[in-house]
């Protein structure tokens, strides 16, 4: 089985992300956030058009997640393309067309003119979605990149763990009505952007590492790049430990639907600076 060490010394020189991490260590937090009767309700699909981009390291089943989610994306109302090579993003009459992006394209690189390309339409207007290492682990050299997502990834101690997910925002669309729930895969350690709308949390424990115990990060969040509505989510390493525990693929769901709309509703202003 393909490694994702080997992978990485075959296809690129790691280069982490410049990013402060939004956490808080050995602290817990209680805070919950009150529903702002302001936010608006999810959006709809129908009508949308997505492109789904797919590739990288396979060990994120980067095919397996595409034949689950483009039926799903359809019967939805939604009109999809899918890619496996990262060129469309270098088109722009095509990307111009798009309302949401949907990558899971872990590790690898992107040329210039396609990162280009992907962080115009974006600045501009279209949406961009992602879980787990397919949109924060990917193109770890190009930082502008990483910028517009919002985090990239680390580490994972311990490999395939148990671990808890704490639903912080329970008065998002993305989140609301969701309890928080127990997952069994990597639990990513990531460096993140401090101005990001966390919606759900991660607390490790120190069994592999022990001077992070206590620290506790993101899982989901929300945010802008230009015009563009961006979400992510940690969770999701193989499709089945999304799709085996509900509350995991709704959040993933629903954080499509909402990044869909940026062309459609105005943006969400919120401003959460950690350190304020």
């Amino acid at each position: 089985m393909t490694t994702r060490r080997s992978f990485l010394n075959k296809s690129l020189v790691a280069a982490a992300g410049s990013f402060i991490a939004t956490s808080s260590c050995g602290q817990s937090q209680e805070k919950k956030v009150v529903a702002d009767a302001s936010l608006p309700v999810l959006p709809s699909l129908k009508g949308r058009t997505v492109l789904f981009t797919y590739g990288g390291w396979d060990g994120h089943e980067p095919e397996k997640f595409r034949d689950y989610m483009k039926p799903w994306l359809e019967s939805e109302g939604a009109t999809v393309e899918v890619s496996a090579d990262l060129k469309v993003y270098a088109d722009n009459d095509l990307m111009d067309g798009i309302d949401l992006v949907i990558q899971l394209y872990t590790m690898s690189e992107i040329k210039e003119d396609q990162e280009k390309g992907l962080l115009r339409a974006v600045k501009q207007g279209t949406g961009m979605a992602g879980w787990h290492g397919g949109m924060c682990d990917a193109f770890r050299n190009n930082v502008e990149y990483q910028y517009m997502t919002g985090g990239q990834w680390v580490s994972h101690p311990g490999g395939i763990v148990d671990y808890e997910v704490k639903v912080l925002d329970t008065g998002d669309p993305v989140t609301e009505g969701l309890s928080s729930f127990s997952m069994k895969s990597e639990q990513y350690y990531m460096h993140i952007d401090p101005n990001v709308k966390v919606l759900a949390t991660t607390t490790f424990n120190g069994d592999h590492d022990s001077w992070i115990d206590g620290c506790v990060l993101p899982v989901a969040w929300k945010k802008m790049y230009g015009k563009g509505r961006i979400f992510y989510t940690s969770l999701g390493h193989n499709l089945s430990h999304v799709t085996d525990v509900t509350p995991a693929i709704e959040i993933i769901k629903r954080g499509i639907k909402w990044a869909s709309a940026s062309k459609y509703e105005a943006p969400e202003a919120w401003l959460n600076p950690l350190y304020a």
